[in-house]
C-alpha cells in the first residue's frame, strides 16, 4: 500500500517462516540528534480509540501509536514479522500456537499477556458488543455460537443472548501461551494477525468500553494525553513503560480538521508538520514549493464507488456493467488529479502479488456497450443521488462521474456530500444511504485476501454493499485452504473475476502516496501496509 520504492509484496513459505524464528525487538533509546521535539500531525476525525472497533483510517493511524499487537509490517517490504509474540506456528494451518514476548505492560500497569488477547477477541467476536472488527476473528471455531439473529428484524423484539461468550478455539496455555483453533485452514492467518483488529486491550478497558474510547490504555511507544478532545485533536506523548523501539518525537499531536484544505492552509501557515494527504487541486503548487519534502509513491489504496444492493434499481448486474463502461476513468484522472492516478484494472494492487493487468473487462470506457447494458436491464428510474463524505476533496471528481453518466446514459443525479466521516460511515451501515456512494479501500495485511473477503464476502467486514454470492465465498474458502497464501492466489484471482463481472462496486483508481511534511521532520517514513510511521519520524533540533 505504501512505501518508498514500488515493490512486490510477497507472502509464500518464506514470510510465514519468519514467525517460527522471531524477530529481535530491541530496547533502545533515541539517538540525541534525532530525540525529542514534538510533530503536529493532519487529522481526521476518528470513529473510535479502541482496536475492537476502529476499522477506519483516521482511527487507525492514532491507535497504531497506542497500542501495538502480536504482528507488525516491516517499514521498508511490508512483510509481516513478529513484534509482541515469540513465535506462531502451525502443523496444519488450522491449529495455531503464539507465544508472547514477556515483561510487555498496558499503561495502567496490567500485563500484556494470553488473556489480553483472549479478551480482547472474545469481546469483537461477542454478537451484542456489535464491534466493527468482528469479521476479522471469524475464521475462530465457535464463532457461530457469539450472536444469535433478532426474531423480527428491526421490530421491538430483542434478539436473545448469544449461546457462548467466548471462542470455543481460543484456549490460554500459560500467561505467555495460547492456541488458537480455526474453523478451517488459513495460511495466511499469521500475517492477518498484524491487522489494529487483533490487537489486545486492558481487562480495565472492556470494563468500562466509553471511558477507554475517551482515554485509551494502550500497550504501544505513546500514550494519551489528558483525553481524546473530539473534532480537535489528540495529543499522545511517548510511552517509557514500552520495551520496544522507542517513538522518536517526544509528543504527536493530531489536529482533526474537517476539511482538508483546512488542513493543507494550516500546514502551508506552519501550524502542522506533516500531512499524509495534500488536496488534489494544490498538488502543483505543492510539488514546486516544498520538492523533495512531498513524498510520492503509488499506492496500494484505490478509490471505487459502491451500489447500495438493498435498493432494488441496483440489483441488475447489466445495469452496473453499464454505469462502468459510461465511465472514462482516464479523462477524471487526467481533468482532476493532474494525471497522477492509474485507473483500477481490478480490485486488487498492482503492488501485490496476484495482480492482473486488464482483468476488469467493465472497466473502460464503451459508451455503445453501456447503452445496450442499460437497456437490457430495463433503464434506470429516477434521480441518482451519488454520494461521498464531506471536507475531503471528493466534490469535482464525483460531479465528473455525474456528468459523464448523464451524458452518455440519460441518467439525472445529485451529489451528497455533507457528512464527516463518522457520520457517512454510520449512514452506510444503516443503510440510509440511496445511491451510489464513495469509499476507498488499502490492504490490512500483506494478503492478496485482504482486497477480497472484507469488501465482497458475505459477512465482510467492509462489505458496504450487502453483496452475497456463495460461488465467492466457496473460492475464498479454497484460497485459504492453500497450504500457502502464494498457494492460494489462483483461487483469490477466481473470486476476483467473480467481482469484476458483477460489480457489486465500480473501481476506479489506484491512487499515489502523497504527503508532505515541513522542515522540523529530519526522517520521514512510510510503511506499505501501515502508513506514516510516526514513531520513527525524526524531529530535527
Amino acid at each position: 500500500m505504501r512505501g518508498r520504492t514500488p515493490m512486490k509484496v510477497a507472502v509464500g513459505v518464506a514470510a510465514i517462516a519468519l514467525f517460527a524464528a522471531g524477530c529481535s525487538q530491541a530496547t533502545t533509546t533515541p539517538p540525541a540528534d534525532d530525540a525529542g521535539g514534538e510533530l503536529r500531525i493532519y487529522a481526521s476525525e476518528p470513529a473510535f480509540l479502541v482496536p475492537t472497533a476502529a476499522d477506519d483510517d483516521p482511527a487507525i493511524q492514532v491507535i497504531r501509536q497506542l497500542y501495538r499487537g502480536l504482528v507488525t509490517y516491516n517499514s521498508n517490504t511490508g512483510a509481516a514479522e513478529n513484534d509482541l509474540a515469540e513465535a506462531i506456528t502451525s502443523t496444519d494451518n488450522i491449529h495455531w500456537t503464539i507465544k508472547i514476548k514477556s515483561g510487555h505492560t498496558f499503561t495502567n500497569g496490567e500485563a500484556v499477556d494470553s488473556d489480553s488477547f483472549i479478551r480482547a477477541w472474545n469481546y469483537v467476536a461477542y454478537g451484542p458488543n456489535a464491534q466493527n472488527n468482528a469479521f476479522f476473528v471469524s475464521r475462530i471455531k465457535g464463532i457461530e455460537k457469539m450472536s444469535s439473529t433478532d426474531p423480527d428484524g428491526d421490530g421491538p423484539l430483542k434478539a436473545p443472548d448469544p449461546e457462548s461468550k467466548e471462542l470455543e478455539g481460543l484456549k490460554k496455555v500459560d500467561a505467555s501461551t495460547f492456541t488458537v483453533e480455526l474453523n478451517a485452514p488459513f495460511s495466511g492467518f499469521p500475517a492477518t494477525i498484524g491487522y489494529s483488529g487483533f490487537f489486545p486491550v486492558a481487562a480495565a478497558c472492556l470494563a468500562d468500553f466509553t471511558k477507554c474510547n475517551e482515554n485509551p490504555i494502550g500497550n504501544g511507544p505513546y500514550k494519551i494525553e489528558g483525553s481524546w478532545q473530539h473534532d480537535i485533536g489528540v495529543t499522545l506523548v511517548r510511552n517509557d513503560g514500552w520495551k520496544g523501539q522507542k517513538g522518536k518525537a517526544d509528543k504527536l499531536s493530531y489536529k482533526i480538521f474537517a476539511d482538508v484544505n483546512a488542513g493543507y492552509a494550516a500546514f502551508q501557515a506552519g501550524e502542522l508538520d506533516v500531512m499524509y494527504t495534500i488536496p488534489s487541486p494544490k498538488y502543483k503548487e505543492a510539488k514546486a514549493q516544498y520538492g523533495e519534502a512531498l513524498y510520492e509513491r503509488p499506492s496500494n489504496t484505490y478509490t471505487y464507488l459502491g451500489f447500495p444492493l438493498w435498493d432494488s434499481r441496483f440489483q441488475n448486474k447489466k445495469l452496473r456493467q453499464a454505469f462502468s463502461q459510461a465511465i472514462d476513468r482516464q479523462a477524471i484522472i487526467d481533468a482532476v488529479f493532474d494525471g497522477r492516478f492509474s485507473v483500477a484494472q481490478g480490485v486488487v494492487s498492482p503492488n501485490f502479488d496476484g495482480y492482473r493487468a486488464g482483468v476488469c473487462k467493465f472497466c473502460k470506457l464503451d459508451v455503445t456497450a453501456a447503452k445496450a447494458a442499460l437497456a437490457e436491464a430495463g433503464g434506470f428510474t429516477g434521480k441518482l443521488t451519488l454520494w461521498a463524505n464531506a471536507g475531503a476533496g471528493h466534490d469535482a471528481w464525483l460531479q465528473a462521474v455525474g456528468d459523464q453518466l448523464k451524458k452518455n446514459l440519460g441518467i439525472d443525479y445529485e451529489l451528497k456530500i455533507n457528512l464527516q466521516f463518522p457520520e457517512y460511515l454510520a449512514a452506510l451501515g444503516s443503510k440510509g444511504v440511496d445511491g451510489v456512494f464513495r469509499l476507498g479501500w488499502g490492504p490490512d495485511y500483506p494478503v492478496i485476501e485482504t482486497y477480497l473477503a472484507p469488501l465482497y464476502g458475505t459477512a465482510g467486514s467492509s462489505n458496504n454493499s450487502a453483496y452475497t454470492n456463495p460461488a465467492f465465498d466457496e473460492l475464498i474458502k479454497k484460497g485459504d485452504g492453500a497450504p500457502s497464501p502464494q498457494a492460494g492466489i489462483q483461487f483469490y484471482q477466481q473470486a476476483e473475476d467473480i467481482i469484476v463481472e458483477d460489480l457489486p462496486i465500480l473501481p476506479m483508481w489506484f491512487g499515489k502516496v502523497t504527503a508532505v511534511y515541513g522542515t522540523k521532520v529530519g526522517k520521514f517514513v512510510y510503511n506499505p501496509i501501515s502508513g506514516v510511521m510516526y514513531n520513527e519520524l525524526t524531529v530535527k533540533k
